[in-house]
């Protein structure tokens, strides 16, 4: 009934407002009436016309700064920025004390690209303001900054903000934030210790504080904080995954495993999620349930090729290679190019023995990352596994220059040189593989410890185990 009312109410108004610009009748119109014949073109988006009305109610209140104000709102959504300020600094003479001139003001000269002059009016407007009022400019503050890219500014404007009004929930949502950007850690713990102590059951304080904790690699202070969080409110998931990544950090894969299952109960499911319980039953080498998760993942998101990757690794955890090379054909019909997914394809090939396919795996991984050691490393000891000597020992010339002299590509070189029966070479090579890097010669015994059946190899390799102890 009260609508009816309202409706036929403001039919009258804007007859009335019809009758004044036409001149039909001698009607008057209050300012409050022209307020709202104003808000109503505004609500129904036809600009033009709450202009027009603006401008009929400014020269009806020539002082009425609200007026004023409402018709430099309209033109700034016009795009009619000058005009707009003009009007402004007109409606400041007759009340400065009106928020609303200060925040136009702001959006005008953000539109006109002049940050600086936006920033001088909100610090200006902070000293005439208090209380909410000065909270929304502090608010408007930092979304300036942000604007202008002053990010430890905005960190400044929030924690103002948290001074005054310890419990503003925008204020926390959004320090969390910035205090990772801008890595103010310490100053967040401190923040935020005291908003605790006033307010011990502030849940978002508790979430804060253990990210700070978190961003300095204080992974057990983090935990005790989520842990109040969630004894604040047990279904803030964003505290179970946090907590998750904190677990991971220190290795602790059942522990994180439970939160992780604690943000399947409270969220949708996720992609993340899954594939961060595939890891950690990946590092407790309980294969066939990493692969359960990963595989959940995928059926999330079956382009992510790492997620193929990922279960191609937990088959070569469990040697079985033929499961592992399909799982990484997948991978690379997604991302074909990616080293890493050819260097695996080509260690599973060489444990199959099937040389020549492995061989022409790790030549993509160094043709892609000719500076990188992982793809020449295998490659150079494929050549050698399979007896192409000649190949082993051109390849590891090539990758000595390639990787500006890592010594264990001279190892490589050393012990090819023997397999070719050239001793002398093989001695003076190894002679200087040594003298670089002596501890290195672990990894050729591993790949083949025949070269140990050599006594000058032997007594070479015992000189120099000497002279490092």
């Amino acid at each position: 009934m009260e609508s009816s009312y309202h409706k036929e109410e403001l039919s009258a108004l804007l007859q009335q407002y019809e009758d004044l610009k036409t001149g039909k009748k001698h009607t008057f119109l209050e300012e409050e009436a022209f307020e709202r014949i104003i808000d109503y073109f505004d609500d129904v988006e036809d600009l033009p016309k709450a202009l027009e009305a603006a401008r009929l109610a400014t020269t009806q209140f020539p002082y009425s700064s609200m007026l004023m104000i409402k018709k430099a709102d309209l033109l700034i959504a016009m795009q009619q920025y000058h005009r707009a300020l003009e009007i402004l600094d007109k409606a400041a003479l007759f009340d400065n004390n009106d928020i609303n001139i200060y925040i136009l003001k702001t959006d005008a000269y953000l539109a006109l690209d002049q940050q600086d002059k936006a920033v001088d009016i909100l610090e200006q407007a902070l000293h005439l303001f208090e209380g909410e009022e000065r909270i929304e400019l502090l608010f408007d503050l930092a979304d300036v900054y942000d604007n202008y890219e002053v990010f430890d500014k905005v960190f400044d404007c929030l924690k103002l903000i948290l001074e005054q009004d310890v419990t503003n929930e925008e204020a926390l949502h959004k320090i969390c934030f910035w205090t990772d950007f801008t890595g103010r850690n310490e100053e967040s713990i401190r923040l935020h210790t005291h908003i605790i102590d006033e307010h011990p059951y502030n849940v978002l304080a508790w979430f804060n504080l253990a990210a700070a904790y978190q961003g300095l690699k204080l992974y057990e202070k983090a935990i005790d904080a989520y842990q109040y969080a969630i004894v604040i409110d047990e279904k803030f998931d964003y505290a179970y995954r946090n907590m998750a990544d904190a677990y991971i950090r220190l290795r602790k894969y059942k522990e994180a495993i439970e939160a992780l299952e604690k943000v399947l109960e409270l969220s949708r499911p996720e992609e993340l999620i899954y594939e961060a319980i595939g890891h950690c039953y990946h590092k407790l080498n309980q294969f066939a349930k990493a692969r359960f998760h990963y595989k959940k993942a995928i059926h999330i998101s079956p382009y992510d090729s790492k997620l193929y990757y990922k279960i191609a690794c937990t088959y070569m955890g469990e040697q079985h290679w033929q499961s592992a090379i399909k799982q990484l054909e997948a991978a690379m019909r997604i991302h074909r190019l990616r080293p890493d997914y050819s260097l695996a394809i080509g260690q599973c090939y060489m444990q199959l023995e099937q040389y020549k396919e492995a061989v022409q795996y790790f030549g993509n991984v160094v043709s892609i990352r000719p500076k990188g050691m992982a793809g020449w490393n295998e490659l150079i000891r494929c050549l050698y596994v399979a007896g192409y000597y000649a190949e082993a020992l051109k390849q590891a010339t090539i990758a000595i220059k390639a990787t500006q002299g890592k010594p264990i590509f001279l190892f490589y070189m050393a012990i090819t040189l023997l397999k070719m029966n050239k001793r002398k070479e093989a001695l003076l090579k190894l002679e200087e593989a040594l003298q670089q890097s002596p501890q290195l010669v672990k990894k050729i015994i591993q790949l083949d410890s025949t070269i140990l059946q050599n006594n000058r190899i032997v007594a070479l390799i015992s000189r120099y185990k000497k002279r490092t102890h």
